[in-house]
């Protein structure tokens, strides 16, 4: 009895063990996303190109602060030197201690700092942009690889049932060869070469699948588990809006896409460096002032009174007039124009990239669609045409030669309608995100 109850208490650990690990190769595309946005480089680089342009946003705002300066010193002179307090000179070792105060404000430098401000604004928001971007790239292409598993997966599915006929067919060749009801001699070394490269078509279909789940472990940036299975999704919500048009989708994703609203960010900020650059060359109106004090051991009255005694202020006005700084204003402000250009056609550039790639997406997702229901009418057909040659063969009216073409027109279509399937949804997805509405629904 004591022994029959532990040996139950371990099988359900073990047991308990085996659905843990189960449930730990199951990988969700929620799960896959986030692994893959909080691991991926380059999102990380994003970010951190982020947070350098909001350090950037910050000083230029802390531009506009008056700037404050504290100095203490302590000078020791020997020999003929000069009385910091008396002002004449005399002949002996002095220690003296000098403190200021100084401050300092930019009233006017040709708006150049406001610029400044708003250039660095814009590089902010613009790098926040680029940071979501590199994240929907990445979601893209994990929803992308996730799908070509699961395309992989029907794939495998397809040949190992291609096999069980295959298997079925040879054996049936066996009976007959014995019976001596096979229409060629040759029929059972057919059916058992079908069934050899059925076999060759699983293994195929294995390698493709690994090679699929490698790719999307990769994106990932995590160790590749061989044990992994994925969550399948729920096909009808992966359909695209076929009614769509290119011109639609280019349209939302003009207003949509964070790579697009980061390139005109970048661009209004590069005009705003012009501006910035160009107020530079006004001329700058600054306030400064400060108040000092000094002791000095030659003077008789005590530390605390020279230090009242001693206490001076100064204020002052000042305009500066740049009238040649070996043109270093100008060629700035001149290389700020052909930033401002360049960024000028990055953002044109990104539209026409955005417009192409659009309606390539288009135009494979509605080959896919039209191939897809054509393949699917052929599948039918095929399907009927295999049945009815099967009958035919196990009667022993049919040859294996005939009998092998019409399983291998029927394996073909049944590939190529999960292939073009599957295209239809990846394309659907990849319009999807360039509308600004991606969704990965799940059973």
């Amino acid at each position: 009895m004591f022994s029959r109850k532990y040996t139950l208490i371990i099988l359900l650990l073990v047991s308990g063990f085996k659905v843990s690990a189960q449930q730990n190769n199951i990988y969700t595309l929620q799960q896959c996303l986030d692994t893959a946005v909080k691991y991926n480089l380059q999102v990380q680089q994003s970010f951190i190109t982020a947070e350098t342009n909001r350090i950037s946003y910050v000083q230029a705002k802390d531009n506009l602060y008056p700037t404050a300066v504290a100095g203490v010193s302590r000078e020791l002179t020997t020999g003929r030197s000069l009385n910091p307090v008396t002002n004449t000179y005399f002949n002996q070792s002095v220690t003296s201690d000098n403190y200021t105060l100084q401050s300092s404000a930019v009233l006017f430098n040709g708006l150049a700092y406001q610029n400044a401000i708003k250039q660095a604004s814009l590089a902010y928001q613009s790098g926040k942009m680029n940071y979501q971007a590199a994240k929907d790239i990445v979601t893209v292409n994990v929803i992308t690889n996730y799908l070509q598993v699961l395309d992989q997966e029907e794939q495998l599915k397809q040949t190992k049932s291609q096999l069980l006929v295959a298997q079925q067919g040879a054996d049936r060749g066996e009976i007959l060869e014995k019976e001596g009801a096979n229409k060629a001699e040759s029929d059972v070394y057919d059916l058992r070469g079908s069934l050899e490269a059925s076999k060759v078509n699983v293994v195929n279909a294995q390698n493709t699948l690994s090679t699929a789940m490698l790719s999307l472990f990769q994106l990932m940036n995590i160790p590749y588990n061989k044990d992994a299975q994925l969550q399948p999704l729920n096909a009808q919500d992966l359909t695209g809006d076929k009614d769509v048009t290119p011109d639609q989708v280019y349209q939302a994703g003009l207003q949509q896409l964070a790579v697009v609203k980061a390139a005109s960010l970048m661009r209004e900020s590069a005009e705003k460096g012009v501006k910035y650059y160009r107020g530079l060359l006004y001329p700058t109106l600054a306030l400064s002032g400060g108040i000092g004090t000094n002791y000095s051991n030659s003077n008789l009255s005590s530390y605390g009174n020279q230090f009242q005694n001693n206490y001076g202020t100064y204020l002052q006005l000042g305009l500066n007039i740049p009238i040649f700084t070996n043109h270093l204003k100008k060629n700035a402000l001149a290389l700020a124009k052909i930033n401002l250009l360049n960024y000028q056609y990055l953002e044109e550039n990104t539209k026409v990239t955005l417009r192409q790639n659009v309606e390539q997406a288009y135009y494979n997702m509605t080959a896919a669609y039209n191939k897809y229901q054509a393949l699917d009418k052929e599948v039918e057909a095929y399907d009927e045409s295999f049945r009815i040659s099967k009958i035919r063969f196990e009667a022993g009216v049919l040859t294996s030669v005939d009998y092998i073409t019409y399983k291998d027109k029927m394996d073909a279509a049944n590939l190529s309608l999960i292939s073009s399937r599957y295209d239809y949804f990846i394309y659907s997805k990849i319009l999807d995100y360039y509308q600004g509405k991606l969704t990965f629904p799940t059973n």
